[in-house]
């Protein structure tokens, strides 16, 4: 390839003083990786070919030049900043409002210098030099083009043409280096800045938008370059370049990589928006809408870092963070919504940073993660419980006089802190967590349970009962807290912890029988009857559980106490009337004194603690009165006594106690009918049923 080389006496003028202070080294643009357009190496190549095989034509050329233009020695060439541009650079950065007025009027002026010659000037940054160089170039190509001067050798036309591109290419690589490097630097080069305006408003001058498109070879003579253009996509570069230049570690190296990530994107994103208000926007006409472009341009570069960003293997936390920078960080004062960034900053018109189908996969892989951790989280609350509480026996606290466990609390802030941060993101989000947490809870609670009753079968532990009245209170407690709280249809909830409850209270009845079946089958055995036994120890031993219960939540704890206490006073009852054993009156007496005693320990013990079932009392000192009786009318009135206080009493229970007394059938008939005949209206309330809950024993007899 062959170029035309224009010889010059005088050197090209010196960069701007802010360029040359500044001794920005440029060996070569077309030779920087980072500044090359898809034509730079192409063009570098051609200029070397062209230097060999040109060389011998300079001095012809020179002397040409010389004709045309008059020597040039000593003189700086006149474009490279006009006098009308320098007693305007103030006003052109501080807004440029009537730069494209002046850059009308003042006309292109060029200068015939060599290709080399304008690469120079390009590489120095004096582009308004090297484009009305380049202009001029152009425009004498398309004038011999139209003087047919090409008519017999076609490829010196477009040899030239493409010198023109070349050129043209190369100051649109210059202008990205420009742009791209505005905010690489500490200060702003508003000298360049300013000028870079005026090179893209001579070029628009120059060559006007008539709207027809580029085509190749020669039909880009003359055609808009569109640097304007160029400037808009090497901002959106200059801020793809930022976004990825932020720092970020691995997973491996930091566990909150993300976290501190999106910190340096925020921190230096600021930094740099500051920057474009302060010293940037005021070199550039209000037209090119200055901080408008780059706020657009980080918003996509940090959308589609973003975007990058979701498509990893993020976990729970990583996933939060994400949500949660985008959600509330982004837009908010801590970033873009800067009281220093306003007015000039705006976010209103900006597009999803991230899109629909990402945001909501984001937060879908945020719900699917956290069902894991909720999983995780009351998994923990299963196992401290055993190992801590359980295996190392530590006694419930009492708070406000009922066993206390923590179970409900740490429930209820599980589920109310995911909710919270779930909730400042969306409320969509916030629904979706709680429902996780139910689902997973409904789930809990019954493994929970399976624990507990496993570990309180396995021994025989003196805190089983106050953790079952304290995790009895716990689970009133979270019920109620999570309709009021978290206004929940618990209704599901309840029917589990209804199940369990009734579990809890199996077993416990079922330690009770364990503990207090051996006592009450010693009842009118010779040992018994010797006091051998001490006569608290049926009621020590029935009160190992029933303490307890005064210290769970009303309704339960009362019911229950109800319950121990109807079946201690009935199982001593059908322990009574079912033995078969002959006493003489000296035993009578003494079995009747050990009977009431018994009676006055455990009803006094069964009211302390807090039973309303006063009715019971009476029960056994009815039976031992009876026992106790040698006079027959003394008897028909115990009988009577006993039948009113208890009208679900049958005619077999009244039988087997006038047995016990060792009365023959014809006086025990008797008395019953003069006793029973009495019982008119019974005091019993509904639901006061003691002895329709006790088989009666069948009486034999000879006589």
């Amino acid at each position: 390839m062959e170029l035309d080389p224009r010889s010059m006496t005088s050197e090209p003028a010196s960069a701007m003083n802010s360029a040359g202070e500044e001794k920005v080294e440029v060996a070569s643009e077309l030779s920087s990786p980072t500044l090359q357009s898809r034509d730079s190496g192409f063009f570098e190549r051609s200029i070397k070919t062209m230097l060999s095989i040109r060389i011998s034509k300079r001095s012809v050329n020179k002397e040409k030049g010389k004709e045309g233009t008059g020597t040039w020695k000593g003189k700086r060439l006149s474009l490279r900043f006009s006098k009308s541009y320098e007693e305007n650079k103030t006003t052109i950065c501080n807004g440029m409002e009537e730069i494209g007025e002046k850059i009308e009027a003042e006309p292109i002026q060029g200068k015939p210098l060599s290709v080399m010659e304008i690469n120079e000037l390009i590489q120095k940054r004096q582009l308004l030099e090297a484009f009305a160089s380049t202009k001029y170039l152009e425009d004498e190509t398309i004038a011999e083009r139209d003087a047919e001067k090409y008519k017999d050798n076609p490829q010196e036309f477009v040899r030239k043409s493409k010198d023109v591109d070349l050129l043209y290419n190369s100051i649109t690589n210059a202008i990205q280096s420009i742009v791209v490097g505005t905010l690489e630097h500490p200060t702003v080069e508003d000298t360049m800045l300013t000028s870079l305006v005026t090179l893209i408003a001579r070029e628009e001058a120059a060559h006007p938008n008539t709207g027809n498109a580029a085509g190749p070879g020669s039909d880009l003579l003359g055609t808009p370059r569109k640097w304007r253009e160029e400037w808009r996509e090497a901002i959106n570069e200059s801020a793809r370049k930022r976004v990825l230049r932020v720092p970020m570690a691995s997973k491996e190296e930091e566990s909150s990589w993300l976290d501190l990530h999106l910190g340096f994107l925020q921190k230096y994103l600021s930094e740099d928006l500051l920057k474009i208000k302060l010293s940037v926007k005021k070199c550039y006409p209000e037209e090119y809408q200055v901080c408008e472009k780059y706020v657009e341009a980080f918003h996509k570069a940090i959308a589609s870092h973003l975007q990058d960003l979701s498509q990893r293997p993020l976990e729970f936390n990583e996933l939060y963070t994400l949500l949660n920078w985008v959600a509330n960080t982004y837009h908010s004062e801590l970033f873009l919504g800067h009281p220093d960034l306003k007015p000039e900053v705006k976010t209103e018109n900006l597009s999803l940073l991230l899109t629909s189908a990402d945001w909501d996969k984001l937060k879908n892989d945020y719900v699917a993660s956290a069902k894991g951790k909720i999983k995780s989280y009351f998994g923990n609350i299963l196992r401290l419980e055993v190992t801590e509480k359980w295996e190392k026996e530590v006694h419930p606290e009492v708070k406000e006089n009922l066993y206390h466990s923590s179970l409900s609390f740490d429930i209820q802030t599980i589920i109310g802190e995911h909710m919270k941060i779930s909730g400042a993101i969306s409320r969509s989000l916030e629904m979706k967590m709680l429902d996780l947490c139910l689902a997973e809870l409904h789930e809990f609670i019954p493994r929970f349970g399976e624990e507990f009753v496993a570990w309180s079968t396995a021994q025989d532990s003196p805190i089983f009962a106050p953790y079952f009245a304290a995790y009895i209170n716990s689970f009133h407690d979270l019920a109620s807290g999570l309709e009021t709280v978290f206004k929940v249809n618990t209704e599901e909830l309840q029917k589990i912890l209804a199940a369990l409850t009734r579990n809890f209270t199996n077993i416990f009845l079922n330690k009770l029988r364990t503990k207090v079946q051996p006592l009450l089958k010693k009842i009118l055995t010779t040992d018994w009857i010797l006091a051998t036994e001490r006569p608290d120890s049926l009621a020590s031993a029935a009160s190992q559980f029933s303490k307890h219960l005064q210290y769970m939540r009303e309704p339960m704890g009362q019911e229950l106490l109800r319950d121990v206490h109807k079946y201690v006073v009935r199982e001593y009852i059908i322990q009574v009337i079912k033995s078969r054993r002959k006493m003489n009156r000296e035993t009578r007496q003494q079995v009747s004194e050990k009977m009431g005693q018994e009676a006055r320990i455990l009803n006094n013990m069964f009211i302390d603690q807090g039973s309303d079932s006063s009715w019971l009392l009476p029960a056994i000192h009815h039976i031992a009165n009876i026992i106790g009786e040698n006079k027959k009318d003394k008897i028909k009135e115990y009988v009577k006594e006993l039948c009113q206080d208890y009208p679900d009493i049958r005619k077999e229970h009244v039988l087997a106690v006038l047995a016990l007394r060792g009365l023959g059938r014809t006086r025990r008939a008797a008395i019953f009918r003069q006793g029973y005949r009495a019982l008119k209206t019974p005091d019993g309330g509904e639901g006061s049923t003691l002895f329709a809950e006790i088989d009666a024993p069948v009486i034999l007899s000879c006589f």
